[in-house]
């Protein structure tokens, strides 16, 4: 069996393999989709095909709309290239239950493909046709928490986000300069309304998506590139809204299992490909069961009805609430505090790190006593039975091809919302946070982590994080086994509110994180002594 269109035709073979087909004509919502775009969303990897675009599969499937979703990369063009196209688009998602079994289905919601390339003129004329479009609702986004930032930690412009502010919207390389480029051009057909919806794992991410356009528009304001009615367009939320959001489902890197068991099952092709920038496809998804989507809802030009595929639309309040609930306390403070450590005491797989002694005890004190402490009831999601799942079922799930190594990825630019808003709320509540050990002892880790060698003293590749190069640097004469030599490396690291999101000195735990990432470097074994010591 195939997964192409002509391939789904052999309906029976797809029935006797388990694997559902859509119950809607592809073709006939394909053209729909192209020639009336309503939802277009960019950054298009794992997370997107098997639950953004299993939410409009879900509505197809159900005759709530007959459009589905235009899909644009503007990172990792090969994706495009190696898995939507050979497979026309088509998606192969398995759902991975705790006692070994699993749910597969053919998505084929994801009606077109754009890899948008600086400088490619046919992919930048579709888009704009697709955005000048009075039917486009709403444009989402998947493109991780580094995606938003225009500037480094020394508050410098990114080189693409200085090349695209000195260029103009005529040519674009940032993801944030295309999206305002396209909502220039959306302005000039006549100030259509749009929703730009972020669904990425950032605080406040509509904030930040919103900010990050905005920050562009002026810049090219500045310059004579747009006109003052364009800034009062974008920053008018009647008519450019940029919706809040919380997602939460752990999708991780395509599975070695996973693809044997479709080979098994009679499916061909199911290879799975890492790209030269180290993303890791398949044609296939895996993922957990457990999913929450909460949205604001506030959506100009309409929307598609997003609630009856599951998703919480509610109001800013609540979506800030559960968001803060998800990101600083039940579920991605624990993969950060986690994931770091489980690559030092050697482990590949994360549900393994779940049956680790010291590691069971630091995620129960950096989330149920120590987050769990300050955390606000969201009122449609209970923090308890959301912490107590993600510790007691999600995490241990062992059918979850999930590593410490992916979710260690990108931790300089997490650390500051997962870690650094339970800093401030103790900072607010007691003057300082000295209450904390969890977290100090979570942040110790990661830097302890950035040396590379595990704590038998054998070396590992970090995971992909734009910091790793400065970082290393910082901590280039620091050896394992010689705790001398740390004389301070990290002093101005851990005052740095652009990465932490307070001084943590001025918080009253630098000098704790210190000490412990000394004793973490003394010698073989050290980490995990250490952790035994202060748990």
């Amino acid at each position: 069996m195939k997964l192409t269109l002509q391939g789904i035709q052999d309906t029976a073979a797809y029935e006797k393999a388990g694997i559902r087909l859509p119950d809607y004509d592809i073709g006939s919502m394909r053209n729909k989709t192209i020639q009336s775009p309503r939802w277009v969303h960019f950054g298009i990897g794992n997370i997107f095909r098997i639950f953004i675009g299993g939410i409009a599969d879900e509505l197809l499937n159900r005759k709530e709309t007959d459009s589905g979703i235009v899909c644009v990369e503007t990172f990792d063009y090969e994706v495009v290239e190696k898995i939507y196209r050979p497979y026309d688009n088509l998606a192969l998602a398995v759902t991975l239950y705790g006692d070994g079994t699993s749910d597969r289905k053919v998505i084929g919601s994801l009606a077109e493909a754009i890899a948008a390339k600086a400088g490619d003129t046919a992919s930048r004329s579709r888009l704009k046709e697709i955005f000048v479009s009075p039917s486009l609702q709403m444009v989402s986004f998947t493109i991780t928490e580094k995606g938003y930032a225009l500037r480094d930690a020394a508050g410098e412009w990114l080189p693409s986000v200085k090349a695209d502010i000195e260029n103009g919207p005529a040519c674009t390389q940032s993801a944030v300069a295309l999206v305002t480029s396209l909502l220039k051009d959306r302005f000039e057909a006549g100030k259509l309304p749009l929703a730009l919806v972020s669904m990425d794992n950032v605080s406040h991410n509509g904030e930040k998506l919103r900010s990050a356009v905005l920050e562009i528009a002026a810049a090219w304001q500045e310059k004579g590139y747009v006109s003052e009615e364009f800034i009062r367009y974008v920053s008018d939320e009647s008519a450019v809204s940029f919706p809040w959001s919380m997602i939460d489902k752990i999708t991780p890197r395509p599975s070695e299992d996973v693809a044997a068991m479709l080979a098994e099952l009679g499916m061909e092709d199911m290879d799975i490909v890492i790209t030269d920038k180290r993303t890791y496809i398949a044609p296939f998804v895996n993922a957990e069961a457990p999913q929450y989507l909460v949205v604001e809802d506030s959506f100009p030009n309409g929307r598609p009805p997003l609630e009856k595929a599951g998703v919480y639309m509610t109001d800013r309040e609540t979506v800030n609430a559960s968001e803060r609930m998800k990101v600083t306390v039940c579920l991605n403070p624990l993969h950060t505090a986690l994931a770091p450590y489980g690559c030092v005491l050697g482990y590949s797989r994360f549900s393994d790190v779940m049956r680790d002694e010291e590691m069971l005890k630091l995620v129960r004190l950096v989330g149920p006593k120590e987050g769990m402490a300050v955390v606000k009831n969201p009122g449609i999601l209970s923090p308890q039975a959301f912490i107590e799942e993600c510790i007691n079922v999600r995490f241990p799930n062992e059918y979850i091809p999930d590593t410490p190594q992916r979710i260690a990825v990108d931790t300089s630019q997490m650390v500051g919302i997962r870690f650094g808003e339970t800093i401030k709320e103790y900072i607010a509540r007691d003057g300082n946070a000295k209450a904390l050990l969890g977290i100090p002892l979570a942040i110790a880790g990661w830097l302890r982590y950035l040396l590379a060698v595990d704590d038998e003293d054998r070396p590992f590749e970090l995971s992909p994080d734009p910091m790793n190069e400065e970082l290393q640097e910082l901590l280039k004469d620091v050896r394992l086994g010689q705790p001398e030599t740390y004389r301070g490396q990290l002093k101005g690291l851990l005052a740095n509110a652009n990465i932490f999101g307070s001084d943590l000195y001025e918080a009253g735990i630098g000098d704790l994180i210190e000490q412990i990432f000394r004793e973490e470097i003394g010698g073989i074994h050290a980490v995990r002594e250490t952790l035994k010591k202060y748990l």
